[in-house]
């Protein structure tokens, strides 16, 4: 079986603002998007987040180039994706990748399939009182059906837009000698800053010394953000699951 990249984050608290500024980021060209993801609509009426806890995320991106509607399977297993979504591929205007995703000592298998949309396009889709569901393709259904059937099952019409989350975001940051990609998420009242890095495989590497390289990488980057003064988080909840959390609390009749 093929080695996956691997996502390295790291979530910080405190002020956005001078965590951005101490890492580097305010130089750095930045990219605005706006973001929505989309629940089940009884769900967010209860304060819940079912499609979160089921494993599925279903995530609008609209701002800067091309609108990107994406559907996340986060934690997923290799086991899991199956048929032609057990490895990635480029098939325009489809995205799919897998890759591992590491935050502290959480590792878990993501696979993504990102379908890319003229710009605008998918604005009509998160206004209030529409089924968030409806811009879900034929491909996207499928990559859910085959990989997560219960879900399907479940149903996914009625959903709701979450946001709009306000997100900005500097690629290749230098720190030390890492890139680093920072992004800020403002929502209800919040701000989140997250760090991210990839590791990549290379030829002739196997599991044992791309899972040491990774390791080493994740100490370098968290050494780097605590040197520059910086506080990260110690709670073990995605920002991610923070902020659908909060949007659904505050949807509650």
């Amino acid at each position: 079986m093929d080695l996956l990249p691997i996502e390295i984050k790291v979530n910080i608290e405190g002020d956005v603002a001078a965590a951005l500024s101490a890492l580097g980021g305010t130089g750095a060209a930045m990219t605005t998007r706006r973001i929505w993801f989309a629940e089940d609509r009884d769900g967010v009426a209860e304060g819940r987040v079912p499609l979160l806890d089921a494993g599925v995320i279903v995530r609008f991106r609209i701002g800067s180039g091309s609108d990107e509607l994406t559907v996340k399977l986060r934690p997923s297993t290799r086991e899991q994706l199956v048929g032609r979504f057990a490895a990635p591929f480029d098939a325009t205007p489809f995205t799919y990748r897998i890759e591992e995703d590491w935050s502290a000592d959480r590792r878990v298998v993501a696979a993504s399939l990102v379908h890319d949309h003229p710009r605008g396009a998918l604005l009509s889709a998160v206004q209030p009182g529409v089924d968030a569901a409806a811009p879900i393709d034929a491909v996207q259904d499928q990559f859910l059906d085959a990989c997560a059937p219960a879900v399907v099952l479940d149903g996914l019409d009625g959903l709701v837009a979450l946001g709009p989350i306000f997100s900005t975001k500097a690629d290749d940051v230098a720190l030390d000698d890492l890139k680093v990609d920072l992004e800020a998420w403002r929502v209800a009242g919040l701000e989140f800053l997250e760090a991210s890095i990839r590791v990549k495989p290379k030829d002739g590497e196997n599991a044992e010394e791309l899972t040491a390289r990774a390791e080493r990488k994740q100490r370098k980057l968290e050494e780097a953000v605590r040197e520059r003064g910086v506080t990260l988080s110690e709670l073990p909840e995605s920002k991610t699951r923070r902020v659908l959390t909060a949007l659904a609390e505050a949807g509650r009749p």
